[in-house]
This record gives C-alpha cells, structure tokens and sequence, in this order.
C-alpha cells in the first residue's frame, strides 16, 4: 500500500514527539489525524502542517474520557472507514511521582489512568477500523524505564531513575504490546513498543539528548513497516531493549 493511501492517528500530537510523528507521517504522504485533550490545541497544530501544504486532520481525544474516544472513532469511522496506523504517543508525568517509599499514590494513579488504562482505552476503541485495513499498524510510545531489566541493572545509566508511577506505567504498555501481539498473531495487523530515546520534549523538562525530529523517526519508521514487519517487539534507536 503507498503511504498516500494511508491513515494515522497519532494521540497527544499537539506538541512534543508526538507532533513531530504527525508531521513526519504527514511529510511520507500519510494523512494524518492529530488527536490532543485540548481541540484548541489540536487545530493548532494541525494548521501549522497544513500551512506547510500537508494533509491534516485534527479531533479532540482526551484518554481518560470515553466519550471522546467513541467519538473519535465515530469520526474517523465518517470519514474513512479504516485506520491504517495507530501511534499511541499521549502520556503524562507528575511531580508527586518518585521512588516507592515516597511517590504519592495519587499521582501514580493518575500516571497508570491516563498512560496505561488511557492507551488500553483508545486501542480496544480502534480496533474495529484497524481491523479493516490491509496492514494496521500500532505504536506504543514505550521507554527504557518500562524494562524491568533496565530498572533491575545497577550499571544502567537508568537505574537511579525512580518513578513507580512512570516507569510502572511504560511497563504496563509493553505488556499490552506483548498480549496484542499475540492475540493479534493471526491478523496483518503489527504491535510494538518504540522507545524513542531521551528527547527534549515538556515531559522530560527539555532534559535530553535528542530533539523531537530525532525523537520521532524510530516510531515513524516502525509504523510505515513493510509487509516483512515483526511483531511485539521492544525497540529503541540503539536496538532491542529487554523487556
């Protein structure tokens, strides 16, 4: 399929990677759909890529509110039919998160609501239009502190990185990347975990060693998979990350 019959959506899209997706989707010849909690937020961003002559739709998709979700599926559903490509960028942290003796409970909950539970969410919501078309794709914006392993190795420059809430959270995504893979094993439809690598975005408090151009390319390259795609892997740009 040319990647100008394709449709994507890409979830918390109105800044950060998450726009950068869009944009590098919109620049292939993929129309895509820019899904953010703020409609405000997502027209903006969808009118800084048309101006640059590319296609682009925006909606609002708030993960933590159903409503939203059905709707977008009934929009997308309006106006196409399928999806092609699910990339699930939107997630949050919070500043009460920290190691388990001391992170608030409360901000853990909001962290698993909206990244884990949030994403679980709009997947199963999508699911129907993914499976009408010929080849879905779906994108699980991960991080290295999801890998329990990670987390586990004292030489990892990750290891003093302490966020139940956060790190719990990416590690429940990979789950549901590992079960969907499997559950899906029958279908065309490819899952994986990207972890895009340490970007300068809000959520890292522009902390990093990449811009969000450089941030976007592996879950940009892992969504436009050729027919040769392996599914439920956990990737980051040095390679295999262990689960």
């Amino acid at each position: 399929m040319a990647d100008t019959d394709r449709i994507a959506l890409v979830t918390g899209a109105n800044k950060g990677i998450g726009l950068e997706i869009a944009r590098q989707f919109a620049q292939s010849g993929v129309l895509v759909i820019i899904g953010a909690r703020d409609p405000v937020r997502a027209e903006a961003a969808r009118d800084d890529l048309t101006a640059q002559g590319l296609k682009a739709q925006s909606l609002r998709l708030d993960l933590t509110d159903q409503a939203t979700i059905a709707t977008a599926v009934e929009t997308i559903h309006a106006g196409y039919g399928r999806l092609d490509i699910l990339v699930n960028n939107a997630g949050i942290v919070d500043a009460a998160d920290g190691p388990p003796s001391t992170s608030s409970a409360e901000a853990a909950r909001r962290i698993m609501d909206t990244n884990f539970v949030g994403t679980l969410a709009v997947t199963q919501a999508m699911l129907p239009l993914l499976r009408q078309a010929p080849a879905a794709r779906i994108v699980n914006l991960s991080s290295s502190l999801g890998s329990l392993s990670v987390n586990g190795d004292s030489t990892s420059p990750y290891y003093s990185a302490r966020l139940i809430g956060y790190n719990a959270s990416k590690a429940a995504v990979n789950m549901l990347t590992v079960q969907l893979a499997q559950e899906l094993g029958d279908t065309p439809i490819v899952v994986n975990s990207v972890s895009p690598g340490f970007v300068k975005t809000d959520l890292t408090g522009h902390a990093g060693f990449m811009t969000p151009e450089e941030g976007a390319k592996m879950p940009v390259r892992y969504a436009l998979l050729g027919e040769d795609a392996v599914s439920g892997r956990f990737v980051e740009p040095n390679g295999e990350t262990p689960w």
